[in-house]
């Protein structure tokens, strides 16, 4: 819901709850998606405008209806899903909307991800860089007896590989054609502050992974099976070290 609206606009359905989504619209309530993603409501409960602020409100509505400045879409049940603001939002090569967060966010969710980074803004599909965790994926792998020495090692390991195959055609179904990730390749490291890949609180920064394993990101776009890579890696006990080693490109479809 927004203030704009006086309160919600959508709602759950008792028989039909999706966590993942904000549900379906209220009686006398209109939700559609324009053409560049926004949400667009129309409803007698939507607001009449801002208070001596006619610009603001002239560039609020569109005919009529609210535009809520969130981008969405709407799932195959016609429930809504909001996938962030639109001004975070960017485009594939066919101009297709997504965001990057909404569908690490969702990866995370595993528990065998503990980071994801997204790519495809002007490519022709999503991609994605994913460390493991290794504490869960390293029981995982234990109870299987499958053996390893380091995160390096457990990564490349081809039954952790189709596991993350699985978690990650788990969210594939939750999404959209267009969201869908098509490859992915599993890091070889953790992504780590001390690399400045990560800000202190722990947030991926964005544009310099971009550019560190952009040879990585090119292969994936570039029909590739593998490349080889060669890295820093900082051990548990603090001793920083280099690695030279063979990533796999994974197809998902």
């Amino acid at each position: 819901g927004l203030t704009e609206t006086c309160g919600i606009f959508q709602v759950q359905p008792d028989d039909e709850v999706k966590p993942e989504t904000v549900g379906k619209a209220l009686p006398h309530t209109e939700v559609k998606i324009s053409q560049d993603q926004e949400v667009m409501v129309l409803s007698p409960s939507v607001f009449t405008g801002y208070y001596n602020d006619y610009e603001a409100t002239e560039k609020t509505f569109e005919n009529g209806w609210l535009l809520t400045g969130d981008a969405g879409y709407f799932d195959d049940d016609g429930h809504l899903v909001i996938i962030g603001r639109k001004q975070d939002i960017i485009r594939d090569k066919e101009g297709n909307a997504f965001s990057p967060d909404f569908i690490e966010t969702r990866l995370k969710f595993s528990l065998y991800i503990k980071e994801a980074v997204t790519f495809g803004e002007g490519r022709p599909f999503i991609t994605a860089l994913i460390n493991i965790d290794q504490g869960n994926a390293g029981n995982w792998a234990e109870d299987r007896m499958i053996p390893y020495t380091t995160y390096t090692d457990l990564s490349q390991r081809p039954e952790v590989e189709q596991l993350i195959v699985e978690e990650v055609n788990r969210v594939n179904a939750q999404l959209p054609q267009p969201m869908k990730i098509k490859r992915f390749i599993l890091l070889y490291k953790l992504l780590d502050a001390d690399d400045e890949e990560l800000t202190r609180t722990g947030k991926v920064r964005r544009r310099f992974v971009y550019g560190l394993y952009l040879p990585m990101i090119e292969a994936m776009y570039q029909g590739l099976d593998d490349i080889r890579v060669k890295g820093k890696v900082r051990y548990r006990d603090g001793q920083v070290g280099m690695i030279e080693t063979t990533a796999r490109i994974i197809t998902v479809f």
